[in-house]
């Protein structure tokens, strides 16, 4: 079985021979449309944000890539859709949904894909993987089901997605964490003070954010469709996930007979996702996956996956402020994220 990357590359080219001119008009349409209208705001890294209509912030180039997904992704009821906010577990459910939705009798080929590929090359994102390069592929080559990633926020997702009836996974993290992470992500690209980069994320300027509206925005899309949008925690991830892994399965029309149950499939899928034996595969030490067109190397994708290691760099100061302005977004929402501590 070929990961989708394979079939994607093999879409790409019969659409770029066919219509890489418009494709390439599409986006430089959409580059200027951004540049001369979006807000751009300091990011603290290399490249600015801008902020798109629905307001939230992203990069040029990835802000052009959920354009082009909103004007030409076409959402087929089979397709499942990951969706996160940086920073929340992204790579760990990516794997897991992977094996659930393409295991087969045989249980070693899909392990094999795991071992072999990093979870982003598997399940790729729609905004950095899929619509860059200039290109609009032909999504039709794919088999079904077909697996995507996103960190768009459900307002500004493709018409198609909702309408189509496609199944949506959602998981959110504690924003204390989420944020930590998120900080030792940007570090890599530059070093930034911890106070000044909590005072952007808490403002909202910030990857994909604001933060509690992402989450709200898929949160309030699940109590109106439970059906098509499963709404996951990573703390409850972390402490029961076979049981979460059963759930997702369930969700998506693939739960585990008695007889997986019996013979382990579903302990097998829970064990080679382990953040513990990802991080050791060869793949996730020494490969690279393109974002947006840049290399990024996989071991970038990985830190610690710790609930509450949060305290470890927040003063309590700095997570009472967190905690206020969460629970000031989430008060009549019906959702309380598990607390990390």
């Amino acid at each position: 079985m070929a990961p989708p990357s394979t079939h994607l590359a093999a879409g790409v080219l019969t659409s770029e021979a066919k219509d890489a001119e418009s494709h390439k008009e599409t986006y430089e349409q959409l580059a200027q449309v951004v540049s001369s209208t979006y807000e751009a705001a300091a990011s603290g890294i290399v490249m600015d944000f801008h902020r798109h209509p629905d307001g939230w912030y992203t990069a040029l180039p990835v802000m052009v890539g959920a354009l082009v997904a909103h004007r030409h992704f076409e959402a087929r009821d089979t397709d499942v859709l990951v969706a996160t906010i940086p920073k929340s577990g992204t790579t760990w459910i990516k794997a897991l949904l992977y094996a659930v939705a393409h295991r087969t009798v045989d249980r070693s080929s899909i392990l094999q894909q795991l071992t072999s590929h990093n979870s982003h090359h598997l399940v790729p994102s729609l905004e950095t993987q899929v619509y860059t390069k200039e290109r609009i592929p032909d999504l039709g080559v794919l088999p079904a089901p077909r697996l995507f990633g996103t960190h768009i926020p459900a307002q500004s997702l493709p018409p198609s997605v909702a309408a189509s009836g496609c199944k949506v996974v959602y998981l959110s993290r504690d924003p204390k964490d989420c944020f930590v992470s998120l900080w030792h992500f940007m570090n890599m690209l530059t070093p930034m003070d911890i106070d000044e980069a909590l005072g952007m994320f808490c403002d909202g300027v910030s990857l994909f954010g604001t933060f509690w509206d992402h989450v709200l925005s898929y949160w309030r899309w699940h109590v109106e469709r439970p059906d098509q949008v499963l709404f996951l925690t990573y703390k409850e991830l972390t402490a029961d996930t076979l049981g979460q892994l059963r759930r997702l399965a369930e969700f998506i029309g693939r739960p585990f007979t008695p007889e997986e149950k019996g013979t382990g499939v579903d302990k097998d899928i829970v064990e080679a996702c382990a953040m513990k034996n990802m991080v050791k595969q060869e793949v996730n030490q020494t490969g690279t996956t393109e974002m947006t067109e840049i290399p990024m190397p996989n071991e970038i994708f990985f830190r610690r996956g710790v609930v509450g290691d949060w305290s470890n760099y927040l003063t309590l100061e700095m997570g009472q402020k967190v905690d206020e302005i969460t629970k000031h977004k989430f008060k009549g929402s019906g959702l309380m994220l598990p607390k990390e501590v």
